[in-house]
């Protein structure tokens, strides 16, 4: 199974990098233009509107693809702060804030979707874009530009 499953790894970690990079980019596109739901945040409110711009642009580099490590790795630190800030119960105050990260209806904290974004950005940190990214396409010609002229061989010279 897992010989089988290797040659599907790249394409699948392209489609999880664009999937994830979509929907942290319409994160931001809710809190900043209130599209394709929600009503946007007051220009400049701290932190949402900063982080509605942070989820929006990285979110657009993560999908495309470009400077995907440095881009995903941002996120991901962003979400952690999300968490800590608007979820753990120590920071957030509170005898009823719950410690467990689900869902509020069911007596959590809320943090569920930021946790795992915030460990989904840090595996594409750490595993890179996939073969479906410009970082690939700058790679593969960056690697072919940089190679040294192939020397063209003119027969034998006495």
């Amino acid at each position: 199974m897992d010989t089988r499953l290797a040659g599907y790894s790249s394409p699948v970690l392209s489609t999880f990098r664009i999937v994830f990079g979509l929907l942290y980019t319409l994160h931001g596109s809710m809190k900043l233009f209130g599209w394709p739901i929600g009503t946007a945040v007051p220009t400049g409110t701290w932190p949402y509107w900063f982080a509605a711009l942070i989820e929006f642009v990285l979110g657009l580099l993560i999908v495309a693809g470009l400077f995907t490590r440095i881009a995903a790795f941002i996120a991901s630190g962003e979400m952690a702060f999300a968490y800590f800030y608007q979820h753990w119960p120590p920071l957030k105050g509170g005898a009823s804030s719950s410690f467990w990260p689900f869902d509020r209806q069911l007596g959590g904290n809320g943090g569920e979707l930021v946790i795992m974004f915030c460990f989904a950005f840090l595996l594409i940190a750490t595993t890179g874009a996939g073969a479906l990214s410009v970082d690939a396409r700058r790679r593969r010609r960056v690697a072919t530009a940089g190679a040294a002229p192939r020397r063209q061989f003119r027969g034998f010279r006495r």
